[in-house]
């Protein structure tokens, strides 16, 4: 069966785009970007068409295999590389990378799922336009996998997720057909919205291939500033303050615990870490301003004073150039690296009401040190959205890859439970793939599941698109 597949396969993309282990090393195509997994796959499919999208999809299910979309490989749930049977196809998009179309007047683009996340702000840059959706993997995700997951990123506080920037879609189905869904409409009330059944569904619904997605004019002025803050409360309460005086001008609300930027000082003290060792924690904000740079300045001072006169901020600075303000945002993208310098850690991706973060990480803290002696948190995240990256580190001089393999599932358990008393979610913006699946049947109302369940087998009845992933077996 193995030997016609790939012959199938190398019919329907071409022999020099089908890489087996025989005469390449995938281990790019089957190691996810933590290193949580390595997976075996049969062969990898690499289409440059939609068309070809869609013969590789008949070839495997004529034959029996499942397959695995990737875009850049970069999600964080193993939810894109293939387990370990030999027997799964990874279907790589990355050579659908081209942008179709630019509509200037209907503020629209259409890119393939291969287009890298920068490049599609590159090629909005030079039209005097903006795509919002920015993360710290923008180099190298691709608008495929951030719709497959309805990544966020940093500037959902005023544009929302990935979900809120795409108008349409280009899908092929599990029976290898296209959907053409590429509407650049704002209103088309017309039945069941598929765009929404498909983005957010982590290619267990149907592939990918293309998306109309939503542009904005670019800013007159966006000013970045960096502020020390209290508590976690008064960041809170800087944010309600900041949300009334910039309104929709407010466009990133960033929060970094103590800790988590030392680990940037230590491991990168290159970046200059501004006041992080005069309070438990530091703000970031960014203000996009319609009217000028001074507008924008006047306005941000006006927001700073405000808050220094209300005790909800000790310090702070604007930066006064684009290099200064892109310094600053380093530093916060950094400290996933930096804690993965310092060693294996626990991540958790959560979303909790905006006014109740401070107490449940008041409880959760508490309680984890309580359970686990010593133990170090890294709590950053886009409190303007209420997600938070609450990361749990190995106690100082331990064995992180120990402390993982022994202290996980306990830890996951309190932090989930948790968070589920809080009215949160245990997944934000990266997903579930794998490693959340299970965990879904316990946090997710029993019958959200059943429904999930019940379109799953609807759309792919023999289980083939990326299989195992959202929805446990």
């Amino acid at each position: 069966m193995n030997k016609d597949l790939l012959s199938a396969l190398r019919e329907a993309v071409g022999a020099a785009h089908v890489l087996t282990r025989d005469t390449h090393d995938l281990a790019a195509y089957e190691r996810d970007w933590r290193q949580r997994a390595h997976g075996r796959s049969l062969a990898v499919a690499r289409p440059g068409s939609t068309a070809e999208v869609a013969a590789v999809v008949r070839a495997c299910a004529a034959h029996g295999a499942s397959l695995v979309p990737q875009g850049g490989n970069t999600g964080l749930v193993v939810g894109s590389v293939p387990d370990d049977s030999g027997q799964q196809v990874v279907l790589s998009l990355q050579r659908l990378n081209a942008v179709r179309a630019i509509d200037r007047a209907n503020l629209t683009m259409t890119v393939e799922a291969g287009c890298v996340l920068q490049a599609v702000q590159q090629v909005a840059e030079a039209e005097g336009l903006l795509f919002p959706l920015s993360l710290a993997a923008e180099g190298s995700c691709t608008i495929g996998g951030n719709l497959a997951t309805n990544a966020g990123g940093t500037q959902v506080l005023r544009y929302g997720n990935a979900r809120d920037l795409c108008l349409g879609l280009e899908v092929v189905t599990p029976e290898g057909e296209v959907w053409n869904g590429l509407t650049g409409l704002r209103k088309d009330n017309t039945g069941y919205d598929l765009r929404d059944l498909f983005v957010g569904s982590e290619g267990t619904l149907g592939v990918i291939t293309a998306a109309t997605l939503k542009l904005y004019p670019q800013p007159a002025a966006t000013l970045t500033a960096w502020a020390a803050v209290p508590t976690l409360q008064a960041a809170v309460d800087l944010l309600g303050l900041s949300q009334r005086r910039l309104a929709a001008g407010l466009t990133g609300f960033e929060v970094m615990g103590q800790f988590a930027l030392s680990l940037v000082d230590r491991h990168m003290p290159q970046l200059r870490v501004p006041l992080w060792q005069e309070s438990p924690y530091c703000v970031l904000l960014e203000n996009s301003d319609s009217e000028s740079e001074d507008h924008a300045r006047a306005q941000f001072e006006g927001l700073l004073e405000a808050a220094i006169e209300q005790g909800l901020v000790s310090d702070a600075v604007v930066a006064e150039s684009i290099a200064q303000a892109h310094a600053l945002w380093h530093i916060r993208e950094s400290i996933p690296l930096a804690q993965a310098q310092e060693g294996l850690n626990i991540k958790h991706d959560i979303s909790i009401p905006v006014s109740r973060i401070p107490a449940f990480c008041d409880e959760a803290d508490a309680l984890l040190q309580r359970e686990i002696p010593g133990v170090r948190l890294v709590n950053f995240g886009h409190l303007g959205d209420g997600n938070l990256h609450y990361n749990v580190q190995a106690p100082a001089g331990g064995d992180a890859k120990k402390f993982l393999q022994m202290e996980e599932t306990r830890v996951n358990q309190l932090v989930f439970d948790t968070v589920a008393r809080y009215d949160g979610s245990i997944s934000a913006e990266h997903g579930v793939g794998s490693l959340k699946a299970e965990h879904l049947t316990h946090f997710k109302d029993p019958v959200a599941l059943a429904l999930m369940r019940r379109i799953k087998r609807a759309l792919d009845p023999d289980n083939r698109l990326n299989p195992g992933r959202i929805l446990a077996p």
